[in-house]
């Protein structure tokens, strides 16, 4: 009977710990949860769809939220109103180059700045855009039509510019974009572009610009060396430090962030709404789990480092890590986006809030969350007001 007992006692013990293991093996990684710290208020995501024109969709959202901190309500801005008038800026300067720079639909955020100063604003319901029979922006063909009209003009096999081509060029973006309205109805006011920018109060001299690479001096000015700078605007250089502070110190008071970064990276995933920097030479595997490791291709590792349904260690990123992505072109003026807020996941680790221009279509509904090695590591420039700038660093810089 001892003998019957004791083997019912090993068979549920055995039966039990089997199912355990079972159990536990069963469950799904829960990936990457995040717990939001402070979330600023933002206007609604736009999607900006096939166009090469998020500095003009960051930017704009930028000071969409700008206005709401600003205790004068929600805007709908129109993107695409300085994406026109841009462009024909842009025009002017590529031909006065003769064709020695960058010519494409990118650019920075002092571009919506610049536009808003020199022009004046609009809303979305005023210029829409979209002109060319879609829902939906997609500016391939615009971007090639205006592309090779103004190549041939700056080639100048005339020997002599007509005083025509630039009212062909605003012809071209007129057809596509729409006419630029001289007045519009608002809200049952009348305005021009200039006088609605007067009432917004959006003014240059509040708003700066910072990076920071080592190949200028700190605490100086230059203009960022990038392609799509084709205005060439100077940011302020500060160590990488500095930078991070300066970011944290706008969401901590209430001011969100206009951030350029590059997005090309395999830690990047839009559809897991995650932006992280892998430590990939450290992967903490032991045992047999560092042999099955070992035996994968490259391709296969790469696949399982960044499924995003674990968190993983990431790099520590130093000012000279930086300097190197920037100089051997891992580092690219890819994205511009807007930093609305602060999180952390559930181990802690701190990430800011971003949100994009993308659509809707991901698993935070247009937002993502960037952890502060990727923002360290991918930061190209940022765009704060200036009363978000500590004030230790406004005086380094001059301010």
């Amino acid at each position: 009977m001892k003998k019957i007992i004791s083997f019912i006692v090993v068979v549920s013990f055995v039966f039990t710990t089997l199912s355990y293991a079972q159990d536990t093996t069963s469950k799904k990684p829960e990936g990457y949860k995040f717990k939001v710290d402070k979330q600023l208020q933002t206007t609604a995501c736009k999607n900006q769809a096939r166009s090469g024109t998020c500095w003009s969709f960051s930017t704009i959202a930028f000071f969409e939220s700008e206005l709401i901190r600003m205790g004068k309500g929600e805007y709908d801005l129109a993107d695409m109103y300085c994406v026109r008038l841009a462009y024909a800026d842009k025009a002017e300067k590529f031909v006065r180059m003769h064709g020695t720079i960058n010519f494409g639909g990118g650019g920075a955020a002092h571009d919506v700045l610049d536009v808003i100063t020199k022009y004046g604003m609009v809303p979305e319901e005023a210029y829409a855009g979209l002109n060319y029979g879609e829902k939906l922006h997609n500016h391939g063909e615009l971007d090639a039509v205006l592309k090779a009209y103004i190549k041939v003009i700056a080639d100048d096999n005339n020997k002599v510019i007509s005083t025509a081509w630039l009212n062909g060029f605003n012809g071209i973006l007129d057809a596509y974009l729409g006419k630029l309205p001289e007045t519009f109805t608002y809200k049952g006011k009348s305005y021009t572009a200039k006088s609605f920018a007067d009432e917004l109060g959006i003014k240059a001299e509040n708003y700066v610009e910072f990076s920071s690479y080592t190949h200028h001096p700190f605490y100086t000015k230059f203009a960022i060396e990038v392609p799509d700078n084709w205005s060439w605007g100077e940011v302020n250089n500060v160590p990488v430090d500095e930078m991070m502070k300066i970011i944290d110190n706008s969401i901590e008071n209430g001011y969100t962030v206009a951030w350029g970064a590059d997005v090309s990276e395999k830690g990047f995933s839009w559809k897991n709404g995650v932006a992280i920097v892998p430590d990939e030479e450290k992967t903490d595997l032991t045992g047999t789990e560092r042999d099955k490791w070992e035996k994968l291709t490259d391709r296969e590792k790469q696949a399982q480092l960044y499924t995003f349904n674990t968190i993983v260690k990431e790099k520590v990123i130093s000012q000279e890590m930086r300097q190197k992505a920037f100089d051997n072109y891992t580092t690219t003026d890819d994205h511009g986006m807007q930093i609305c807020g602060i999180a952390h996941d559930q181990n802690g680790n701190k990430y800011y809030i971003i949100k994009n221009s993308w659509g809707f279509e991901n698993k935070f509904q247009g937002f993502f969350y960037a952890s502060e090695a990727f923002v360290r590591y991918k930061t190209m420039d940022i765009m704060v007001n200036k009363a978000a700038v500590p004030k230790d660093i406004k005086k380094k810089v001059g301010l």
